[in-house]
């Protein structure tokens, strides 16, 4: 083959490569400074340095790569529903978010986010959030790792006679224990009521709210008695993985011992995580602060199964934790993670966990659990370590870095 042929077979190979090959690339680089294991740790990059170090990237033409090249799973933010970029400015975004494993000892990674001429591929969804109409109103979310659900207005409805409709009256956060990675929330639902409450391989709704704080509820701490909202009012999706999923959901006001509260959850569900970040803001007048409590139901499981609780308090990092041993349905742990906060309280249903909140400031805390029968952790010694690791790293962020390369 002469020369000039060789080159024109290879031309349409080089169209194909060269734009990928000459395009800049931002480099990313991740540090921390713990030396323990940082597993699926969520990487947020502002979508505006992305647009800047790369005009023009279309959010189904980039890839994220570690340092040996392996394209990671990753999700691009809105910044409000249907927000509009006519010019291509990358105003419309929010974040650009993927996850790393660290090794232990491993305290800096890098990445680079790409410009490709190829569709980035759809990623398996690890964290989903939605609002549940057919179930009363329910709101429901969940990664890899547990499922969760809350109650909404019309599970608070009065039922007429004779409807049989069910009535919860509550706040509290319930828990959906899985043996599987992919998402069951919708797979459950559909499923029905009768079904979702017995282990047919998936898992089970098994956790107890009713009226309690369930696994992580809050409310206002007087100095004797808790204060609570009822089912939430609304609802807002801001982000629905296949990384994370960002939620908010409103609260009307309440009384607490003469002060009315009112209160705004913005919860952050990442992938690979057994604990839900859950940032609450209260709402409120004439005082300077009040107690906020974030709490854990003492009776989390049906009476029948008479069980084996044991509580664990760690003042120093603020961590209030339960491990649970039931006769049948195996053993659980749940837990809430308060960084910050100022003591210990409980009253006829719940232990609680205290700090201040200022009116329009969020308080920041974590909850979730585990299930020994999905076979990760499996007794109370491996939930305390995990619980500690977790509270760990939340006192010692990443630091994230960013540079264009040519």
């Amino acid at each position: 083959m002469s020369a000039r042929l060789a080159l024109a077979a290879l031309l349409p190979a080089l169209a194909m490569v060269a734009p990928d090959a000459l395009a800049a690339a931002l480099l990313v680089t991740v540090s921390h400074d713990l030396n323990a294991a940082r597993p699926s740790e969520t990487i947020t990059v502002p979508w505006a340095e992305v647009n800047r170090a790369l005009p023009g990237a279309l959010i189904q033409h980039i890839a994220v790569k570690d340092a040996q090249g392996r394209v990671l799973p990753h999700q691009v933010t809105n910044v409000a529903p249907l927000a509009k970029d006519p010019k291509n400015e990358g105003i419309a975004y929010g974040e650009l978010i993927f996850q790393h494993n660290f090794a232990p000892g491993e305290k800096q990674a890098t990445f680079t986010v790409e410009k490709i001429e190829a569709l980035s591929p759809v990623f398996p969804v690890k964290a989903y959030a939605r609002y549940v109409q057919e179930r009363l109103d329910d709101f429901a979310w969940e990664n890899d790792k547990l499922g969760h659900r809350t109650y909404g207005p019309a599970l608070a409805a009065p039922a007429e006679p004779g409807s049989g409709k069910e009535v919860l009256v509550t706040s509290g956060l319930d828990l959906w224990f899985k043996r599987v990675s992919y998402p069951i929330v919708d797979r459950w639902y559909n499923k029905g009521h009768d079904h979702y409450h017995h282990d047919e391989g998936e898992g089970m709704d098994m956790y107890n709210v009713g009226k309690s704080r369930g696994a992580g509820g809050t409310g206002v701490w007087d100095g004797s008695a808790l204060y609570t909202s009822v089912n939430y009012a609304s609802w807002k999706l801001l982000a629905n993985g296949p990384v994370r999923a960002i939620f908010e959901l409103r609260y009307n006001s309440f009384d607490a011992a003469g002060t009315q509260v009112g209160e705004v959850k913005r919860f952050t569900v990442d992938a690979g995580h057994y604990l839900d970040q859950i940032d609450s803001t209260l709402t409120f007048s004439g005082k300077p602060s009040l107690i906020m409590a974030a709490g854990l139901n003492k009776a989390p499981t049906d009476k029948f199964q008479d069980p084996a609780i044991a509580m664990d308090r760690d003042p120093a990092r603020g961590l209030l934790l339960q491990w649970v041993q039931q006769k049948s349905k195996g053993q659980f742990g749940v837990a809430v993670v308060l960084p910050g906060a100022k003591g210990y309280a409980e009253d006829a249903m719940n232990h609680l966990i205290l700090a201040d909140a200022v009116s329009g400031k969020p308080v920041r805390y974590y909850a979730g659990g585990a299930w020994d029968r999905a076979g990760e952790i499996t007794s109370r010694e491996q939930w305390q370590a995990y619980v500690t690791a977790m509270a760990e790293r939340y006192r010692h962020p990443i630091s994230v870095t960013l540079k264009t390369l040519p």
